[in-house]
């Protein structure tokens, strides 16, 4: 299995095809790797945990192909206990060597949590407002910054939630944390802009 530096090339190298729409898949050629796959099992190169927002999928930014990554979509890219686990049972049953927490630019949670943190806005379900609740805290300061542009409030915000939980699925279990000291797994963060496409890949 590649190491995590190797895997973050592949994966920029993906995006910048993507930009340049030199896009090496083809779906004929992914409906034979999906029968192949179905045969012989998965081996992703990295896990990808991501928002669910419909204008990033993951795959297509970063021309990767089916059974290149094992991804998990949540609403703000948050920690919690069943997407702990689903990168425990990737890392322990692929040996996957990348976990890429990546938010992205306009993201509803993120903007919804500076809404209620702004102006008392209440999330419109219980559930909502569990990921308000666990996004909050990680852009709290940001929020209370006064005479900045919301964009660029906005963009503090993502990219501080992105390093929060990359910060917190480091100690979200003993399993990873394990890992992480064995330097099986590395954990890093990125960033999407919508308006662009392109992918910038945080400083650990």
């Amino acid at each position: 299995m590649s190491n995590a530096a190797t895997i973050i090339a592949d994966l920029a190298a993906g995006n910048r095809r993507f930009l340049d729409g030199q896009s090496l898949t083809r779906s004929q050629d992914s409906l034979e790797k999906l029968k192949t796959y179905a045969r012989v099992g998965q081996t992703p190169k990295a896990v990808i945990l991501c928002c669910s927002d419909s204008r990033a999928p993951v795959e297509m930014i970063f021309d990767q192909d089916i059974g290149d990554l094992f991804v998990i979509r949540v609403a703000g890219n948050i920690i919690a206990p069943s997407l702990v686990g689903s990168v425990e049972f990737a890392a322990e049953t692929f040996g996957t060597r990348l976990v890429l927490v990546m938010g992205h630019s306009q993201c509803g949670a993120v903007g919804a949590t500076l809404d209620h943190i702004e102006h008392a806005e209440i999330p419109r379900s219980e559930n909502i407002h569990d990921i308000v609740s666990r996004i909050k805290p990680h852009i709290f300061a940001i929020a209370a910054i006064k005479d900045i542009p919301r964009g660029e409030k906005m963009n503090r915000a993502v990219e501080a939630n992105v390093r929060a939980s990359v910060g917190q699925l480091a100690h979200a279990s003993r399993m990873i944390e394990s890992l992480t000291m064995q330097g099986k797994i590395e954990i890093r963060g990125a960033v999407l802009d919508l308006s662009t496409g392109r992918v910038v890949f945080l400083d650990p």
